[in-house]
């Protein structure tokens, strides 16, 4: 045997004893008092899931996961894509709904298909280990391993539901279980890192799924697609499928008020020490369901040391605040940014990009004043992005938070609302900026480069396309760059008409 059949053989062995132990049964209970029990269980999708998978169902389910289980247990006919974030239980919960649907009769043949053969098997697994260890299972609803019908890859029940992995790309021809066609078809972890950046292999693996797998089908009756899977790239396999399914859930580890999306399991504080420990664009990817790779505009961007700020023609504190009180949001930051220009060379000194209070944001704006008056600059302009629909907010929020920080400290700052109409987020930043990057006049500053906030807003940059979900910090360095425009077309047309007013000499 080779070391990895070993370790293998070990680890099956493992599962399946602590199933043997997490499952213990009454071996008293009478036929009628089991009965009923089974009865009462069957009624509560929850009670089922607790009673029979004690090791599985450690936590409270979200409401997100009892609204999902509704959808899955009620209905014949559907096609649900679950991208929710890393530990949250998508792949064990559709197990437990799957094993119930079938134990109970309303499902016969299920085909779970992955990225690979290998990967399919072991998402199978523990399907398999359940069906022959878990004690109340068997006591309930007989034994299920059905010998020479038992392997790792397609087994049968004894009252004949069948279960098969399938790789992506592999022949589903002969999915059938006798002359039962797939009802049940489980996609999970079907992308991967190195297949979503070729566009090509994307198209054939959903052309696969859509002429390959899917048809296995009957048409007449009821089928269960159930697609597992985080959105780790703008275009994938899952974005595909969410976009034909009857519902895609998108759930992630932060929900829209910027808690835990599951706090039964998952605290804050520990999904805050995981956000510590990886990159921003990491977090954002796996936790998020937002890829922050794959931007189409800005290739790369152009890092040096910066001249000083009191060398520079104008300096331009720039802050975009998102109408938000949100320490954590899922879709939009705050940015701060200080950009200086010489000549047609526009520089980003210094940059605050993250989810932000307002009270945070409006010292931040002190501390970046401050610092460009220590840095010589005599008149820095503050600009605060004010359109129509922030209007409120900036009066009624972000000032009295202004206020009453000038009074700490003593320090009045000199705040100009950016009220101009502004055209579409995406053309008006492409518009801007890309032309100057490209030809080396937008010029970052490299002694920031290891910054949290210069990082997020290189990610941001990087990551930049009409479907990025975050550019609240391109946004902000946009907003700088064209208030600095219009200060430099200002000012040369100040000079024209101080020009024309000097008297001209008279000649004899």
């Amino acid at each position: 045997m080779k070391l990895t059949d070993k370790d293998h053989l070990q680890a099956w062995r493992e599962f399946c004893d602590n199933m043997d132990r997490a499952t213990p049964i009454d071996q008293n209970e009478t036929q009628q008092g089991k009965l009923k029990r089974i009865k009462r269980l069957e009624a509560d999708d929850e009670a089922w899931f607790k009673y029979y998978f004690p090791n599985f169902y450690t936590s409270e389910p979200a409401d997100f996961h009892k609204k999902s289980t509704r959808r899955v247990m009620t209905k014949d006919e559907l096609y649900i894509v679950r991208s929710w974030s890393r530990e949250l239980s998508k792949s064990g919960r559709t197990m437990m709904e799957v094993l119930k649907l079938c134990l109970t009769g309303k499902k016969k043949t299920v085909l779970l298909a992955s990225a690979s053969y290998d990967s399919a098997v072991n998402l199978l697994l523990p399907y398999k280990g359940i069906l022959e260890s878990n004690n109340r299972i068997i006591q309930d609803y007989g034994v299920q391993k059905r010998p020479g019908s038992w392997s790792d890859g397609k087994f049968v029940t004894r009252k004949g539901v069948s279960f098969r992995a399938l790789g992506k790309g592999q022949s589903p021809r002969g999915a059938r279980n006798n002359e039962a066609r797939p009802d049940v078809i489980l996609i999970d972890d079907i992308d991967t890192d190195e297949e979503v950046r070729n566009p090509d292999l994307i198209k054939e693996a959903i052309k696969w799924i859509e002429q390959a797998l899917i048809p296995t089908r009957s048409v007449s009756k009821g089928l269960l697609i159930i697609a597992c899977g985080n959105i780790i790239a703008k275009e994938c396999c899952i974005t595909a499928m969410g976009a034909k399914a009857d519902y895609w859930e998108v759930v992630n580890i932060r929900d829209k008020n910027d808690k835990s999306s599951w706090p039964q399991k998952n605290a804050e504080a520990d999904i805050q020490r995981i956000e510590n420990m990886i990159s921003y664009e990491s977090f954002q990817k796996e936790y998020m369901n937002n890829p922050m790779d794959g931007g189409d505009t800005f290739k790369e961007l152009t890092f040096e040391q910066l001249p000083q700020m009191r060398h520079c023609d104008f300096v331009v504190i720039y802050a975009d605040p998102a109408t938000s009180n949100r320490e954590v949001s899922k879709a939009s930051s705050k940015a701060i940014v200080i950009v200086s220009n010489k000549g047609f060379r526009f520089h980003v000194h210094k940059a605050w990009v993250d989810q932000m209070s307002n009270a945070t944001f409006c010292e931040i704006l002190f501390v970046a004043y401050e610092l460009c008056k220590k840095a010589g600059v005599d008149t820095p302009f503050l600009f605060i992005e004010n359109n129509t629909l922030q209007d409120p907010f900036y009066e009624q929020v972000l000032l009295p938070h202004i206020y009453r920080i000038s009074n700490e400290r003593n320090v009045s700052l000199p705040i100009t609302p950016d009220t101009r109409k502004k055209p579409d987020k995406f053309v008006r930043i492409e518009g801007t900026l890309e032309p100057k990057n490209r030809l080396g006049n937008l010029v970052f500053n490299a002694s920031e480069k290891d910054n949290p906030g210069m990082q997020k807003l290189e990610a941001q940059f990087l990551s930049f396309s009409r479907k990025a979900k975050l550019m609240d910090g391109p946004d902000a360095v946009e907003g700088a760059v064209k208030v600095i425009e219009d200060k430099v077309v200002s000012q040369a047309n100040d000079s024209i008409e101080t020009f024309k007013r000097k008297p001209t000499s008279k000649r004899f």
